[in-house]
């Protein structure tokens, strides 16, 4: 086996109750490198076309990469992934902490769940022992409890990803959480309620093994170096992802008003929101394994919203969710408001969405009070933003329609709703505008996770970077509102995006790095010869697996639609953006035409699968 594997995953049968560790191999682990990509194929392979997301056929799964629980490097993410109830197509997400190398170190690479267990239940795996036990006790505990519970009966050297009662109700924009790190997006959360799998839990003392550990601890001093000088980490460092919350807004970044609004003119005060103020009510800074930014925090407790001590500090997107796009300022607000989404598994970004969607319904008389239980959901009304959060959270009234996401709210509110609803392929968009910055849309419209900010584009991989570049070369100058012959560099990083999140090491860390450095850390911990042609060709690999996987499904580019006032349709009037309408069907064909997919059906092509090595692919999606 190559360094940087622990050579084994786990498949957990929930109706049986029985469980089976599998070695991938050599070949699979470097085709597919670890994650979603690893899981991707595992999936595929294994799962029938047309499974109920929430029915024991559908295989659900959490893996790390080969960076994954190296001591002292960068290696702390775990993606989890299975077919969305929320798009019906592929999902994944991805999520830091401490639980991706605990599973490496507990001795597996990824562990995959199928069926359905027949009462409550959680999955202990320790040091390579592996337990399914009974979770009675923790039905309908939040996750916070959750732990507390767990880590009294089994030490406080394990890590917990649990659902909260959001997955338990199968809410479709529920998540999974682990230790106040959301895998947030996809839905999965609901899968694993399904499942009736509350927690996995794991632990470990197993270490991961590399070839030259003198190479890799002088390629991470290397690494460190270069990171602490880059500008955007100097703002991580202190106010985490909320260093931008003011400019976003003020720019044209940040939706305002449910997608409908300008920041300057319809949130005047965004400084209300600023890193600053919020830094002012942080209590303690927080890191994931062996991270050297540190970019997490914990809460002072709240006075005006009496949520405790230990909340932890909102990321951007929930900043901009509950904030810009509501038209609320009120910062203790957005916290509490972020605390529920954390306690009861709730994707912060559909949540907000989710909101500010009843909000634009109720100001245009689509919904009345006798709708909302009596709440006046007017803009910035942070009372009833909070009061709604908790009932989306307990499936309570208009939050049991909204705890499906926007697109099915819409469908069964009806009266004309749905030109409030702003999703695409049914997952609410993420929290940055493409009429600012139109490759977004790459992500958003054409990847297979589709309305994804960290998914498939330019403008996911240009967070933070100071210069962007291909095979060490900086990209040439584009004017962003020209679409046709961008298709190419779009393609190209969400090639290089799979590559990243299959690997284990967090965009944030990947964005203050040169663009050539992934394959030399893969390399040195591998010992492979790994190049940076390999690493996008693997990326590209992996992302066509997923699309095999919808195409399969049926899901055809036709089918994903967009919210048109999210393209500018009609374009808005004042602002950063104003005038702008975005061409998305350019934007899509030239994606789809550099990725060798099939326009109409959605199919990656059978040469382009064959190059791939994915002849067996091509063979089931093309009879």
């Amino acid at each position: 086996m190559p360094g940087g594997y622990m050579g084994k995953i786990l498949i957990v049968d929930l109706t049986r109750e029985v469980f089976t560790e599998e070695m991938p191999g050599e070949k699979m682990y470097r085709e597919f490198i670890g994650g979603y990509g690893l899981g991707s194929k595992i999936i595929f392979d294994r799962q029938p076309a047309g499974a109920d997301p929430l029915g024991p056929e559908n295989i659900f799964g959490f893996g790390t990469g080969p960076l994954t629980g190296i001591p002292g490097f960068f290696g702390s993410r775990f993606t989890v992934m299975g077919k969305s109830p929320l798009t019906g197509g592929w999902g994944d997400t991805n999520s830091g902490g401490i639980f991706g190398p605990y599973l490496k170190h507990s001795g597996f690479d990824a562990v995959f769940f199928k069926g359905v267990a027949s009462g409550p239940v959680y999955l202990l795996i320790d040091d390579g022992t592996v337990t399914i036990k009974n979770a009675d006790h923790l039905w309908g505990k939040d996750t916070t409890e959750t732990e507390e519970i767990l880590r009294s009966e089994h030490g406080d050297e394990i890590a917990i990803s649990a659902v909260g009662p959001a997955g338990e109700q199968q809410s479709l924009i529920s998540c999974i959480m682990h230790q106040g790190h959301a895998a947030a997006r996809s839905g999965l959360g609901a899968v694993m309620g399904a499942k009736k799998l509350k927690a996995v839990v794991v632990k470990g003392s197993k270490v991961v093994p590399v070839p030259d550990k003198k190479k890799v601890n002088d390629l991470r001093k290397t690494c460190v170096e270069k990171i602490m000088e880059n500008s955007m980490v100097k703002s991580l460092k202190t106010f985490g992802t909320s260093c931008d919350n003011v400019w976003s807004a003020l720019s044209g970044d940040s939706p305002v008003k449910n997608w409908n609004g300008v920041g300057s003119i319809d949130f005047p005060n965004p400084e209300a929101i600023s890193g600053e103020k919020i830094l002012e009510k942080v209590e303690k800074t927080e890191k994931c394994w062996t991270c050297p930014i540190g970019c997490g925090a914990v809460m002072k407790a709240g006075k005006e919203y009496k949520y405790k001590e230990g909340a932890h500090r909102p990321e951007y997107e929930s900043c901009a969710a509950f904030g810009p796009n509501c038209l609320n300022d009120n910062l203790e607000s957005i916290i509490h408001s972020n605390d529920i989404c954390d306690r009861y598994g709730l994707d912060t970004i559909s949540t907000g969405a989710g909101i500010a969607f009843a909000i634009d319904c109720y100001e245009n008389g689509i919904l009345t009070t006798a709708d909302t239980d009596g709440l006046e959901l007017t803009w910035g009304n942070h009372q009833s933003i909070v009061a709604l959060t908790e009932k989306i959270a307990r499936r309570e009234g208009l939050g049991a329609l909204l705890a499906d996401g926007v697109k099915r709210a819409a469908e069964k509110i009806g009266k004309g709703s749905e030109k409030f609803a702003v999703h695409a392929g049914g997952q609410e968009l993420a929290m940055h505008d493409p009429r600012l910055a139109p490759d977004w849309l790459a992500a958003y419209y054409c990847d297979s996770t589709p309305g994804r900010h960290t998914q498939g584009s330019l403008g996911g991989l240009e967070m933070g970077r100071e210069e962007f570049t291909f095979e060490g070369q900086g990209l040439p100058p584009m004017d962003k509102y020209i679409y046709n012959d961008k298709g190419f560099f779009n393609a190209m990083a969400n090639n290089t995006l799979h590559m990243l999140h299959s690997s284990g090491i967090c965009l944030f860390i990947y964005n203050a790095l040169p663009g050539d450095m992934l394959p030399n850390l893969i390399s040195a911990v591998t010992g492979w010869e790994f190049d940076y042609g390999e690493m996008l060709n693997t990326g590209e690999r992996i992302g066509n697996v997923r699309q095999a996987f919808n195409a399969r499904e049926g899901l055809t580019p036709g089918a994903v639609t967009i919210c048109p006032r999210a393209i500018g349709e009609p374009p808005l009037k004042e602002g950063p953006n104003a005038g702008i309408t975005v061409d998305v069907d350019m934007i899509r064909t030239e994606f789809y035409k550099a990725k060798e997919w099939d326009i109409e059906t959605g199919k990656p092509s059978i040469a382009k699968l064959e190059s791939l090595g994915l002849d067996d692919i091509a063979q089931a999606i093309w009879p």
